[in-house]
């Protein structure tokens, strides 16, 4: 059983919206180039990743709404 994404355009999508993420809010361009700092990564992870799964939930739950 895979862990990861099956989709490669899933990797892509997701790689892009951490992106964006980091974008708004205001990481150093080191995270968004894929080559933090780990110092600077300890800190920039977490909020990242929490944004990315609160927009991954909204995203499901709309979906959910919108097929009934």
């Amino acid at each position: 059983m895979s862990t990861g994404p099956l989709d490669p355009n899933a990797v892509k999508a997701l790689k892009e919206m951490k992106l964006e993420i980091a974008q708004e809010l205001g990481l150093p361009k080191d995270f968004m180039n894929n080559n933090p700092n780990p110092a600077t990564n300890i800190f920039t992870a977490g909020p990242v990743g929490g944004l990315m799964t609160r927009r991954l939930v909204e995203m499901g739950e709309k979906q959910l709404i919108d097929e009934e």
